[in-house]
């Protein structure tokens, strides 16, 4: 008797099982094998499962600000509500900041480092932020104290804030506590404040020591001017970590979890060609993925791993 070879349909799984598969796939097999295998797996890598989480730091700081403003507009439009984490560098205008706050229903974590929008544009869009837990602003030189007291009264599961600067960016100007004292009055949850290199005074961190009682970590390296008494930190913050003012050459992190860990691909550039077949948005950005400036290599795709409780609100059917 002829045994029975079974076969299985791997085009037939859904899609959230799909991207726990794709995982495993090195990032150029996802973007340019699964899409030609089959359908049903290129509808997966194009679908919100795979773009809940997107980090694209270090690609950023290297592409053109055109090719940034239509990745972040593709990567943001498939994920479909869905994202709730978003790291990169460089956002070059208040109107691509703008969509990605359109688009934040559901975001806790965002990372938008060495980036040009405006206060204007924060106070308009802060509103939309309302679910944010983590936010780094560090080396955001147009924004200021307006900009962080907006975000301040609307992102009230803020517990995290990075508000570091450049050395470069506090030489030979004047003491400057508005955006300490937006903080101390507006941001009561912070467990992890950063501000190093910032121009502040002593009395500006007792304000924001005073009104962010729940606070664990203040980073104040590089902020000369900040005087604080040894003792009296032991007596009245004694749970309170701070680093600084002065700036070790090296500082171990291992206690605290990076929300956006910093992602390289130490190989080669290889110049992908794309399997564009029935997507459109694949021919649209397809230059970009061939500029030595912007190698996509440094692309970090994480898939959702959740048990699937939005899939009702995604239109997408359950995991078994």
């Amino acid at each position: 008797m002829e045994e029975q070879i079974e076969f299985r349909h791997w085009d037939e799984l859904i899609p959230d099982a799909l991207g726990l598969i794709f995982i495993n796939l090195s990032l150029q097999e996802v973007l340019t094998v699964i899409p030609s295998v089959c359908k049903s797996w290129r509808k997966a890598v194009t679908g919100p499962y795979c773009w809940q989480e997107v980090d694209i730091e270090e690609w950023s700081s290297r592409c053109q600000p055109h090719h940034l403003d239509r990745m972040l507009r593709m990567l943001i439009t498939r994920s479909s509500g869905s994202l709730r984490k978003l790291c990169v560098s460089g956002l070059h205008n208040d109107s691509i900041f703008s969509f990605i706050t359109e688009n934040a229903g559901s975001l806790q974590t965002l990372r938008v480092r060495r980036s040009e929008m405006s206060d204007s544009v924060v106070e308009r869009a802060a509103g939309r932020l309302s679910t944010i837990s983590f936010l780094d602003l560090s080396y955001c030189g147009k924004i200021g104290a307006r900009a962080l007291e907006a975000i301040g009264r609307h992102c009230k599961l803020l517990v995290t804030l990075c508000r570091n600067m450049h050395p470069l960016d506090a030489a030979g100007k004047l003491l400057q506590d508005d955006e300490a004292n937006a903080i101390a009055t507006t941001m009561p949850r912070l467990k992890r404040l950063e501000m190093a290199y910032h121009l502040i005074s002593t009395e500006s961190v007792m304000n924001i020591l005073a009104g962010c009682p729940q606070l664990e970590l203040l980073d104040l390296r590089g902020c000369w001017d900040v005087k604080l008494d040894s003792q009296l930190m032991k007596e009245k913050f004694p749970k309170v970590k701070v680093l600084g003012p002065f700036v070790m050459d090296y500082y171990e992190m291992d206690d605290w979890d990076d929300d956006c860990s910093d992602y390289s691909d130490n190989s080669e550039y290889l110049a992908w060609e794309f399997e564009m077949g029935d997507y459109d948005d694949y021919d649209i950005y397809d230059g970009m993925w061939h500029d030595d400036e912007g190698r996509f290599e440094e692309l970090e795709l994480r898939f959702y791993e959740g048990n699937g409780e939005e899939a009702g609100i995604l239109g997408w059917p359950q995991s078994p």
